[in-house]
């Protein structure tokens, strides 16, 4: 799978274009600026199909509608963090950004274990929660690729300390993602990428699980 990395909108978070079969893709996270990520398309040729939603905060959605109106791509999230589509204040919009808000209120809801396809690929979604009750990691198991959103990251982990945010809710998450089998690469939601094995061996937060 030929994945692109581009960061969006007011805080840089990484939104991932990933190829799906000739001339298709889909995004995960469009967190702002959504003429870059259209003109990227355009300019590689390809058709946007799905958006998939590690969670429903501004800085990985604040895009979505535009691209959304612009592709006609399917939008997926978690039920749990839907309302924060069409919410300012519970995506906390209203709190951090200074760009207008655009709600998103056509979407698709996704729940713990369904598997999105797309082309040649399929994404399981694994509910992740602790730093938003509906946080998602997307995990291409033939690829051995995750997409963790705001989960994980390289030796660190989201804030739990927002609203709908919960630390024993996150270890439960990062407990799920150290007992996967093997190694993954994992695209988190900022900074840069990383794998499973170097996070089991190498992330504070996991420190406790390696017995």
């Amino acid at each position: 799978m030929l994945i692109k990395t581009l960061q969006l909108g007011e805080l840089n978070s990484n939104c991932y274009i990933a190829v799906t079969a000739p001339g298709q893709c889909i995004a995960v996270d469009v967190g702002g600026s959504p003429r870059l990520l259209l003109e990227y398309l355009k300019m590689n040729r390809l058709d946007l199909t799905k958006i998939l939603l590690t969670h429903g905060h501004f800085d990985h959605m604040g895009g979505v509608e535009a691209v959304r109106k612009a592709t006609g791509a399917e939008v997926f999230v978690h039920e749990s963090d839907a309302p924060m589509l069409e919410s300012s204040a519970l995506s906390l919009h209203s709190a951090i950004s200074i760009m207008p808000f655009e709600s998103v209120t056509n979407y698709e809801i996704i729940r713990d274990n369904c598997i999105i396809h797309d082309g040649d690929c399929s994404f399981r979604v694994l509910h992740t929660p602790g730093h938003s009750h509906g946080s998602v990691c997307y995990v291409c198991d033939d690829e051995r690729i995750i997409f963790s959103g705001d989960t994980l990251f390289c030796c660190s982990v989201g804030r739990t300390d927002f609203p709908g945010g919960d630390p024993h809710y996150m270890m439960q998450s990062l407990q799920t993602l150290y007992d996967l089998d093997g190694d993954y690469k994992v695209y988190p939601g900022h900074n840069e990428f990383t794998t499973l094995e170097y996070e089991r061996k190498n992330n504070p937060y996991m420190k406790s699980f390696r017995g």
